[in-house]
């Protein structure tokens, strides 16, 4: 591609950005695919030949476009904003272009003193102290740029894990590094950004993680007591990172109080981390968040997120140079040049050694909307980020979950964290609204953030409508589950309770047979009468029914008799196996009134039987046998 096919196909691609970000609305705000996906639809190697550039174009919409996630989109509400203008994209363009190493200040001098000069100006917008500034007579301070604020927590612990190290081998001059490297101790809250930890494992340090009050904020007497509960085990503090702006819920810890506490510390390293709300401490009425900075020892945020610019910068300031590039500085001969003492070399302020003129898209931006306009862009944000916490508030459904300062509003519906997570998923699976979830207080919480640079109350306004109409299909069916498990629950413990009834019937008649349970319990005597009566040549054995004290059979041979008795005409004959005779049920009980059981008190069966028939079959038996046992008492059966 040559200068002339660039002009075609550069001003192409123009076209191509300016219609992707104007139709983004039309487009799925998350991609519907499965990881692996491109891997089906591209070569397995690179072309050997070259290929066609429209043909490159056509793949970008066809194979790279349905994979990703718009972070530009009206209905992004995840995270927080990835900045983006149209100066930026044009000063990232140029840098592009200019394509320069900016290490040193030799190796491209305006790539080095642009990047001072704009962190400077930043710097006074957000109102930091003057020692934070590089151009700002008798300041040793001063800004550069790194990737993200991660890099940024990183470099000023390793600078301050340098500088403890340093102080401790000065008092311990014959102990190990290792060994002292071991009792250092850092400090953040237990709401800071992961990047605090990640920092703490590659500088070989130990980090206590501390709870926050009720608001989320770190307050300067935990701190207190954990570095004096430290110090007594022999431990060492260096460095606690505090955050203006948290990622979960954009909560404030305390700096003022974390800071004339930890003068009590001579020597530990306060860095704040405002990735976010650092951004908005460019408007005067929100420079009162800012508080306590006067304590610092590092600041950072990030332009790339509420400042227009798009991705990577990351701003940092520190209030002493010497101390930061005094950890990271490694001068080999080839990067040496004759301005070293002179000039500011930005290989020592980070990791990296090699730098992108990152400089000029936040030129750009500064420039091109002005502070006014950055404003503008701030509090309209903010003024959506109301418009939703309002939108919540009026459904008694939801609760906000977070002191709403800036652009984030944190919110759930009442109920467990079950249903928040399943209210979530369902809207981000469907593609219309994207949201990402925290956990604050122990909570599952679902934040909700105006990203997009156009963003207007229609879109705030249609959210809502999304979340509500999720919500109540959720609601309806979680009642209906719930409904559906209390009636299978009652059918279960019904049939326990059948279960257990008959058991107890089966043991206890009284609790089936009312005029039993009314007859009384049966007193058994031991001064039986004898059940054998004498009626003329035949003897007659009387039932235990004929006796004094009362008796029965058990509860359901009665029921079947009294069930089959009330049926008319019913004649039914019954024959038992271990019986060698027919039971025939009588009508006694019809006899005897409707309310009436076969009881003893009821009916009174005499049962003649001859006694040659005892020793033999009958096709026809009296209504009860009764066998005489053992020990002169009587067996019914």
């Amino acid at each position: 591609m040559d200068s002339t096919e660039f002009r075609k196909r550069g001003m192409e691609m123009v076209e191509y950005i300016c219609n992707y970000l104007e139709t983004l609305s039309e487009r799925r705000v998350t991609p519907s695919v499965e990881p692996g996906y491109l891997r089906h639809l591209l070569p397995t190697e690179a072309p050997q030949e070259p290929e066609d550039w429209d043909q490159i174009m056509s793949d970008v919409e066809d194979k790279i476009m349905p994979g990703v996630t718009h972070w530009q989109h009206p209905r992004f509400h995840a995270y927080f904003p990835a900045g983006n203008s149209f100066p930026s994209i044009l000063g990232d363009m140029l840098g592009d272009g200019i394509g320069c190493i900016g290490f040193s200040w030799a190796a491209s001098p305006a790539c080095t003193e642009l990047e001072t000069i704009v962190l400077d100006w930043l710097g006074k917008a957000i109102g930091l102290p003057d020692h934070f500034l590089a151009l700002k007579e008798g300041s040793t301070g001063g800004g550069v740029i790194q990737t993200s604020a991660s890099e940024c927590v990183l470099v000023t612990m390793l600078a301050a894990r340098a500088q403890a190290l340093k102080r401790l081998k000065s008092q311990h001059p014959f102990v190990e590094e290792g060994h002292l490297l071991s009792k250092l101790m850092a400090y953040c809250s237990k709401e800071a950004h992961s990047c605090v930890e990640k920092a703490a494992m590659i500088c070989f340090v130990k980090l206590r993680i501390l709870e926050p009050d009720e608001d989320a904020s770190l307050r300067g007497q935990t701190i207190y007591e954990a570095m004096e509960e430290d110090e007594l085990q022999g431990l060492v503090p260096f460095f606690v990172s505090t955050t203006l702006g948290t990622t979960g819920s954009c909560a404030f810890d305390n700096l003022p109080e974390i800071g004339k506490q930890l003068q009590r510390f001579p020597g530990v390293w306060l860095h704040v981390d405002a990735a976010y709300a650092g951004n908005s401490f460019i408007c005067p009425e929100l420079k009162p968040l800012l508080k306590g900075i006067e304590y610092a020892d590092s600041f950072n945020t990030n332009p790339n997120k509420w400042l227009l610019t798009n991705f990577d910068c990351s701003t940092l300031w520190v209030r002493d140079r010497i101390r930061l590039t005094s950890a990271l500085v490694v001068d080999p001969l080839y990067l040496k040049h004759g301005y070293s003492d002179a000039a500011i070399d930005y290989r020592h302020w980070g990791v990296p050694l090699s730098r992108r003129f990152r400089s000029l898209k936040l030129w750009f931006v500064l420039r091109s909307y002005g502070i006014s306009g950055l404003q503008h862009y701030i509090r309209h944000h903010i003024k959506l980020a109301k418009r939703f916490e309002e939108l919540v508030l009026k459904d008694k459904r939801f609760e906000i979950c977070n002191q709403v300062k800036l652009g984030l509003v944190c919110f759930r519906l009442k109920g467990s964290d079950k249903l928040n997570e399943k209210l979530l998923s369902i809207i981000n699976e469907s593609g219309k609204l994207h949201m990402v979830p925290a956990s604050v207080g122990d909570r599952y919480i679902i934040r909700f953030c105006a990203v997009a640079q156009n963003a207007t109350a229609e879109d705030i306004d249609y959210a809502w409508d999304i979340i509500v109409d999720f919500a109540n299909e959720l609601l309806e069916k979680e009642q209906h589950d719930e409904l559906s498990e209390i009636m299978n629950r009652k059918k279960q413990d019904t049939l326990a309770q059948k279960r257990s009834f008959f058991v107890r019937m089966v043991s206890d008649p009284k609790l089936y047979n009312p005029a039993i349970n009314k007859a009384g319990t049966p007193k058994l005597s031991m001064e039986l009468p004898s059940p054998v009566v004498s009626r003329g040549s035949a003897p007659i054995i009387r039932t235990q029914s004929s006796v004094d004290h009362n008796s029965w059979i058990s509860w359901p041979l009665a029921f079947l008799f009294n069930s089959n008795n009330e049926e008319k005409g019913s004649n039914v004959s019954l024959r038992f196996r271990h019986l060698d005779t027919n039971v025939r049920p009588t009508s006694s009980r019809r006899n005897s009134g409707a309310g009436s059981s076969p009881s003893p008190e009821n009916e009174l069966d005499y049962v003649n039987v001859q006694q040659q028939q005892l020793e033999q079959r009958s096709p026809r038996r009296s209504p009860m046998v009764v066998r005489k046992a053992s020990g002169g008492r009587d067996n019914l059966n």
